[in-house]
């Protein structure tokens, strides 16, 4: 039997294999990204240096560099699935490190933007909502120009608006939407939101009582970051859901100085006569008061106008 050291040098000397050979090693040579490689490491790498690793910088070329051989992640040809090779020359051996391609960052973010926002029982096509798909005209400007003005000033979670906005108009003209929209703005620069349907969310404060969360779940609201509560005055409120549940919250967040967001169909003063009758139908201006008052502190109005969109 021949020596396996014998076959494999029969085999190299062979002159198809050879051929190959000469023509791969003219291929890696001639690669851009190879050739600034070898550029800024001119002092430290010699002929035989790159012949031993003429391996490692087939591998290099082999694949797609900046994303431009993938149309998307998941159709990534690299080695590591959304890692792009660099050259790296370690110990006077020609080696590959693997980072982050931009689409697997742009992935990454996208992901981490979306925990950054909490819904609880919010459609799941609002969630997706943003500023670019906002359906602008005049008669919906000011409220358009109101939330830029509040992203202008948020530059991170340290650094908010005190003051958040109460965005009221007609069913169906994009008040959710808006919101939403603010929520993904906020992500991007890591801020965290809880958005909160009112109705169902006061149904839900209810059913704590049996289960024993209504406080946690309470406490979960009051202390988001950014909150923002849509369609607030759509629901039956009970003296108990206005005094213990909402009336909590907003105080907590008067006094923590924290952006609260709200949408409703209701003015300010329409809201006021909304909450000063109970399901019983007890007349309360003072606790509905109340109740305005901190609204008033934590918002500002914005009516928001346009064509029902669910329509």
């Amino acid at each position: 039997m021949e020596p396996i050291r014998e076959t494999l040098k029969r085999v190299v000397n062979a002159p198809a294999f050879s051929e190959r050979y000469s023509e791969m090693r003219k291929e890696v040579l001639a690669h851009p990204g190879v050739q600034k490689f070898l550029e800024n490491h001119s002092e430290e790498i010699d002929a035989p240096t790159i012949d031993r690793g003429l391996g490692k910088l087939y591998e290099y070329i082999d694949q797609s560099h900046d994303c431009n051989k993938c149309p998307s992640l998941d159709a990534c040809i690299n080695h590591l699935k959304g890692f792009e090779p660099n050259l790296v020359l370690e110990r006077g051996t020609i080696g590959i490190s693997y980072t982050k391609c931009r689409l697997k960052e742009a992935h990454d973010n996208k992901r981490h933007a979306s925990s950054l926002i909490h819904s609880m029982y919010m459609p799941k096509e609002v969630m997706q909502a943003t500023l670019s798909g906002f359906d602008l005209d005049d008669s919906r400007m000011a409220a358009f120009r109101a939330v830029g003005d509040f992203l202008d000033q948020a530059t991170g979670p340290d650094n908010l608006p005190e003051k958040g906005l109460y965005l009221y108009g007609q069913f169906g003209i994009g008040k959710s939407y808006l919101l939403s929209a603010v929520a993904n703005e906020l992500a991007e620069i890591n801020v965290k939101s809880v958005l909160v349907f009112v109705p169902e969310f006061m149904r839900e404060m209810k059913q704590a009582i049996g289960d024993q969360t209504l406080q946690e779940k309470v406490d979960y609201v009051k202390k988001a970051d950014v909150l923002m509560l849509d369609d607030i005055g759509a629901e039956a409120m009970s003296s108990w859901t206005r005094d213990e549940v909402l009336g909590t919250i907003l105080h907590y967040r008067m006094s923590e100085k924290l952006p609260t967001f709200m949408s409703s169909n209701f003015s300010y003063s329409e809201l006021e006569y909304h909450l000063t009758y109970s399901q019983r139908g007890e007349k309360e201006d003072l606790k509905a008061a109340r109740i305005m008052e901190r609204i008033r502190a934590l918002t500002t109005p914005v009516k928001l106008d346009g064509r029902n969109r669910r329509n």
